[in-house]
């Protein structure tokens, strides 16, 4: 597994970290993500050989987010 970071503009509470997080359900090959609104942070784990984070920043950029790599 690798694991990248994201910085996230428009995330500002526990709830937006909440939604961000919930997106590695609708993701084949996230593990697990960790968001931190006090840092604008996500942390993503991965399997390299199925994930495209084309989706990832696409689904974020309909909740209102924009990720950018850290």
């Amino acid at each position: 597994m690798t694991v990248k970071t994201f910085h996230v503009a428009g995330m500002h509470c526990p709830n937006c970290c909440m939604r961000l997080e919930a997106l590695e359900d609708e993701l084949d090959g996230i593990v697990r993500i960790r968001a931190d609104y006090r840092k604008a942070l996500i942390e993503v784990e991965f399997d390299e050989s199925k994930t495209d984070f084309t989706r990832l920043f696409r689904l974020a950029s309909e909740q209102g987010y924009c990720l950018s790599e850290a």
